[in-house]
C-alpha cells in the first residue's frame, strides 16, 4: 500500500480547499486539501522546527515537498517567521478494498495567523478558496461539491468545531466481511459498489439510490448470493420505493427480479431492455417503461429527467437534473479500458451521436457504471477522441486494402489473445459506421 500526504490549512474560523482539475487521473474534479504521494527521495530525518517529524519523518518531508509543488508554500520558513501556529496530527485515512489504488493517507492540520493567498499549480489545481468549514459542508449537502469521504469528514469536524486537533476516523466505516461499502461523493447520490460478474479488468458494477421521498435502487446486480445478501444489507439502511435498470447487460440486472418480488417494488427501464431481458424475467413484477424526458424522481428537490443514449445498448437509459449538477451515463463510457460496442445492441453511430449529446449538455461530474465518478465532460471528450483516432486507423486500414486480421495486427499488436473477438467486433461496429457515412470509396 502507498502513502500520501494532505495538509489542512486552517485560520481561526476558515479552511483552505482546493479544487482538483478535471483531467487529472486520480480524483478529477475533486474538492481535498493540498498533498500527495510520498517519493522514495523523501528522506527520513528528523526536523527539529516539526515536532511530529520524530514520529512520521519521512511523512512530513513529503508534506513539505508537496507544499512547495502545489502551493509554492514554504513550511519550513513560515514557521520561522512565525505564521504558522501549530501542526496537528488528526488522523489517518486508508483507501477501502474496493478501490484498486489503495493509498495510506496522512492528514496535518496546520494553523495559520492569517488566510494566505497560495501561488496554486494550475496543472493540478483548478483553484483555491478560503472558506467556512459551515459554508462548504452546505454547498456539498446542496449537491454542488465533489469529494472523498474523508474530505466531507473533515468538512463536517470543522464545521463543528474548528479547532479540533486531535485524530479523527476518516477509514470509511463499513465491514466488508458482512456489506457493500456506500459512499456519497455527491450528496443526494448514494454510491454502492458490490462485485459483480462485469468484464474484466472491472469487477464491480455500481448501484445507486437516487431520490428524496420516491427513492430508486439503480442497477443492483450483485455477483452470486453472498454478495447479494451483504448489497441488501447495506441498501436496506437506507431504503428504495422502486428499481430501475439502465440497460440489459447482465452486470446491471442480475437479482434485480429477486430484490424488486421481496421488497415488492416495481421495475422501471425502456421497452427496449425490457425485450432483450425477456418478459418472463419479469413475472410477477409490476414494470414501467422509460423514455426520453421522463422524470423518474426527485434528489435534493430536482427533478430527475431521463434521457436516451444508445450505441453501447440499444436500450441505455441515463439520468440527470435539469441543473445538469451530474449525468449517470451508465455504460457510456469506462474509466478503465474502452466501452465494447458489439452487435446487435451497439451501434457506433449512435455512440458517437450519445458521447457528443452529453458533451453539449456539459453536465458538471459525470457518473459512470464502474469507477469514480469524475468532475466535469473530459472523460467524454478523450472517449470520443479515442474513437475517431480508431475509426481514422481503420480507414487508413481500408485504404490499405487489409483484412480485418491484418487490421487487429496493425491496431492492437499487443493486445491480449482472450480480447482479440471483441476487438473484432468493435472494428466492424467502426467498418459499419465508415461505409454507412460513406467515408472511403
Amino acid at each position: 500500500m502507498k502513502e500520501s500526504v494532505s495538509a489542512v490549512f486552517v485560520t481561526s474560523d476558515k479552511v483552505f480547499f482546493i479544487k482538483r482539475q478535471n483531467y487529472l487521473s486520480v480524483f478529477p474534479g475533486y474538492y481535498a486539501t493540498p498533498g500527495g504521494k510520498v517519493d522514495k527521495t523523501d528522506p527520513e530525518t528528523e526536523i527539529s522546527e516539526i515536532s511530529l517529524s520524530k514520529k512520521y519523518p519521512k511523512i512530513i518531508h513529503a508534506m513539505i515537498r508537496e507544499l512547495k509543488e502545489e502551493l509554492n508554500f514554504d513550511l519550513l520558513t513560515e514557521i520561522k517567521n512565525g505564521n504558522v501556529l501549530n501542526i496537528d496530527d488528526i488522523g489517518i485515512a486508508i483507501t477501502p478494498e474496493f478501490n484498486p489504488y489503495r493509498f495510506k493517507n496522512y492528514y496535518f492540520k496546520i494553523t495559520l495567523k492569517r488566510e494566505v493567498e497560495f501561488d496554486l499549480d494550475k496543472n493540478e489545481v483548478e483553484f483555491g478558496e478560503w472558506s467556512f468549514p459551515k459554508d462548504l459542508l452546505t454547498r456539498y449537502e446542496q449537491g454542488y461539491i465533489l469529494a472523498v469521504p474523508p474530505a466531507i469528514v473533515l468538512l463536517k469536524t470543522f464545521a463543528s468545531n474548528i479547532h479540533h486537533n486531535t485524530p479523527i476516523s476518516m477509514t470509511l466505516p463499513h465491514d466488508p466481511e458482512t456489506e457493500v461499502a456506500m459512499i456519497e461523493s455527491l450528496y443526494g447520490v448514494r454510491q454502492f459498489l458490490p462485485l459483480s460478474n462485469t468484464f474484466p479488468p472491472a469487477n464491480r458494477t455500481n448501484s445507486f439510490i437516487i431520490g428524496d421521498s420516491f427513492k430508486v435502487l439503480i442497477d443492483p446486480s450483485p455477483k452470486d448470493e453472498v454478495e447479494l445478501n451483504k448489497f441488501l444489507k447495506s441498501v436496506n439502511k437506507i431504503g428504495f420505493d422502486a428499481i430501475m435498470l439502465t440497460h440489459h447487460h447482465p452486470d446491471h440486472y442480475e437479482y434485480s427480479d429477486f430484490i424488486a418480488k421481496k421488497y415488492q417494488v416495481p421495475i422501471y427501464l425502456s421497452e427496449d431492455t425490457y425485450q432483450r431481458i425477456g418478459e418472463n424475467y419479469f413475472n410477477g413484477i409490476k414494470i414501467h417503461f422509460l423514455k426520453e424526458g421522463d422524470i423518474l424522481t426527485q434528489s435534493l428537490g430536482r427533478d430527475i429527467f431521463v434521457y436516451h443514449v444508445p450505441g453501447h445498448d440499444e436500450g441505455q437509459l441515463a439520468l440527470a437534473p435539469k441543473s445538469m449538477e451530474w449525468f449517470l451515463v451508465g455504460d457510456l463510457i469506462q474509466t478503465i479500458g474502452t466501452v465494447a460496442i458489439l452487435e446487435p445492441e451497439g451501434n457506433m453511430q449512435k455512440y458517437f451521436a450519445s458521447l457528443s449529446k452529453v458533451m453539449a449538455l456539459n453536465p458538471k461530474n459525470i457518473i459512470p457504471s464502474h469507477g469514480i465518478i469524475l468532475g466535469g465532460i473530459f472523460k467524454i471528450e478523450e472517449t470520443l477522441k479515442h474513437r475517431m483516432m480508431r475509426e481514422n486507423q481503420i480507414i487508413e486500414c481500408l485504404n490499405l486494402n487489409l483484412s480485418e486480421e491484418e487490421m487487429i495486427n496493425k491496431i492492437y499488436p499487443d493486445l491480449e489473445v482472450r480480447l482479440i473477438p471483441y476487438a473484432k467486433k468493435t472494428i466492424q461496429a467502426h467498418l459499419k459506421k465508415i461505409i454507412d457515412e460513406k467515408k472511403v470509396n
